[in-house]
């Protein structure tokens, strides 16, 4: 019966993770050139993850929820990064 609310918050980390993280690059790191290094990336994404792993001990919130908002964070941050590079 919980189980499409736990879908619904891993589909929303995930998705909200990617979002903020290609802002973020797009408005504030627009000119911090480390931004542009292939790590970056990845190093983002594992940070956030690190970073929401605390939050997989409330009750909706799985580790494998925290895992998708850090995967999420790194496209996202890939993402914003190629945007950059287009001049959007």
């Amino acid at each position: 019966m919980h189980g499409w609310l736990y879908l619904l918050v891993t589909v929303v980390a995930a998705v909200g993770g990617f979002m903020l993280a290609r802002n973020f690059v797009r408005r504030r790191l627009r000119f911090v050139d480390a931004i542009r290094s292939p790590a970056a990336p990845w190093i983002v994404g594992l940070a956030a993850a690190v970073v929401a792993w605390p939050a997989a001990a409330l009750p909706l919130i799985t580790t494998f929820t925290t895992t998708l908002f850090g995967i999420g964070a790194g496209l996202g941050t890939a993402s914003g990064v190629k945007a950059l590079k287009r001049g959007d």
